[in-house]
């Protein structure tokens, strides 16, 4: 019975929480977010004008491609929102193959990287995270279950790692000028003038305009908003989409938070803000993300669309043989050759 009480004497500060939001404060987290997410944009726009130079690459091509994959990634787990990404871009950047694109989006991540493992030591010095004693305590699935079987998740991370280096192995073998298709993606890497300026500069705003989201949703959800709590949630949010089992890390973020914002406000009020600040940007993603499949595809079946991306890989990766009757004289351009 008392059991029974407790559960409702929480769940009714939970909704007292949830219901006292600030929408002035939620309004200003909302347009940072979206802004967060079109400096991003414009930083992989510059990565793909390395890759291609002299290529017309539209900024509404890369925008409605990015918040497609956006909002697929909110809704579905293990960044199946990245397929939809390069399907988009492939589809309308002439000349654009699929090694050139996935390796592009790899560039696009190593400034966050970067960022998020500096956060990180400092969120350990400053003592914010749980330790790995803890973890299986927080009811966060991802993490506990790793801590609980380390050999068995070692077991499935040997695997995973091993059918990487198998594919990479296969498709480097196998895929017409691959290891040139994939240097393309990094090509911008080739000058680092080019890749502070046209990169970095633009995912520095975005991570200033993400920092100042978390700080606003804090304020909306009457959570005290300091230095320290903006960074315990934004290495939070890192760390739940390490292991992305679930849709945007739900369940892991709660669990972590309750532990790394406790003294900042009563449990209730914290998982208010993390399920609140989680909704909202689901709600925005999703709704960003296929508004832009709609208007590109003309559909919501985006599964259907992107389910050839494997087949046009495969059907571009053997070259079909060659005799005397169809191979190209030389100096003369084959009619029917598929573009590269």
């Amino acid at each position: 019975m008392d059991d029974v009480r407790s559960f409702l004497d929480a769940s009714e500060a939970f909704f007292k929480a949830f219901a006292a939001v600030a929408w002035g404060a939620l309004l200003l987290a909302v347009v940072f977010q979206v802004i967060r997410l079109t400096l991003r944009v414009r930083a992989w726009q510059n990565i793909l004008h390395a890759a291609y130079p002299g290529t017309k690459i539209p900024f509404r091509t890369v925008f409605g491609a990015y918040l497609a994959g956006v909002g697929v990634n909110a809704v579905v787990p293990a960044r199946g929102g990245d397929v939809v990404k390069l399907y988009l871009v492939k589809h309308r950047v002439e000349g654009s193959t699929y090694p050139t694109l996935a390796s592009s989006l790899v560039v696009e991540t190593l400034f966050d990287f970067a960022v998020a493992s500096l956060l990180f030591l400092i969120a350990i010095q400053m003592g914010i995270l749980p330790g790995v004693p803890d973890l299986p305590n927080l009811g966060a699935f991802d993490w506990s279950f790793v801590v609980e079987h380390p050999r068995l998740a070692f077991f499935f991370g040997s695997i995973m790692l091993g059918g990487l280096i198998i594919l990479l192995a296969w498709a480097a073998r196998h895929v017409r000028n691959f290891k040139e298709k994939v240097a393309l993606g990094f090509a911008i890497l080739r000058d680092r003038r080019m890749y502070f300026r046209e990169v970095v500069s633009w995912q520095a705003g975005s991570w200033v305009a993400r920092i100042a989201s978390t700080f606003f949703f804090l304020r909306a959800f009457h959570v005290d908003a300091t230095a320290k709590t903006t960074l315990a949630v934004l290495v939070v949010q890192g760390m739940s989409t390490m292991l992305p089992f679930t849709p945007g890390g739900a369940g892991t973020q709660q669990a972590i938070l309750v532990f790394a914002l406790s003294g900042a406000a009563s449990s209730s009020t914290i998982l208010a803000f993390s399920f609140g600040q989680q909704l909202v940007t689901t709600i925005v993603a999703v709704a960003l993300g296929f508004g832009s499949i709609l208007l590109m595809m003309g559909t919501l079946r985006w599964r259907g669309q992107v389910r050839g991306v494997e087949a046009e890989v495969r059907g571009s990766a053997v070259p079909p043989p060659e005799d005397d009757a169809t191979r190209p004289q030389a100096g003369a351009r084959s009619r029917s050759a598929p573009p590269a």
